[in-house]
């Protein structure tokens, strides 16, 4: 057997001790929390954008629709709008498509946050017609 297998290295690696690690985990994790509510609006506006667009989209829908039938129509299927599957649900979409009011001339289509995003008790709301005037009714 040789010898210099039992030899113990006595060369030192410059290293951070897990204290000192835990250390500043521990700081960064009290500055993230205390700019946690200030990102809050960042939040809400970026997950807003899935609304925009999915109203935008049932505007398209129901214009051809009414191209097509020379009415607008209440129903989601007749547009071929398919609601993904709601975060409520093990899904990703955070609001709830619905079309309000439906007419020869016109219609109201809204899309209500099912997830509070900052926590106040107050549920987002988007609502396009259509004329396409899409307005944020409940902000969050």
């Amino acid at each position: 057997m040789p010898k210099n297998l039992h030899i113990r290295s006595s060369k030192r690696y410059a290293a951070f001790t897990l204290t000192e690690v835990l250390v500043v985990l521990i700081i960064i994790g009290i500055l993230v929390l205390l700019a946690l509510p200030s990102l809050m609006p960042l939040i809400s506006k970026a997950k807003s954008t899935e609304a925009k667009l999915q109203l935008e989209h049932v505007y398209t829908l129901e214009r051809s629709y009414f191209f097509e039938n020379s009415v607008y129509t209440n129903d989601l299927n007749a547009i071929s709008f398919e609601q993904q599957q709601l975060t409520t649900n093990g899904g990703q979409a955070n609001y709830k498509i619905e079309i309000m009011d439906a007419s020869p001339k016109g219609f109201k289509a809204r899309a209500t946050a099912v997830v509070d995003f900052d926590g106040d008790g107050t549920f987002n709301q988007w609502e396009i017609d259509h004329n396409k005037k899409l307005v944020e009714t409940v902000p969050d």
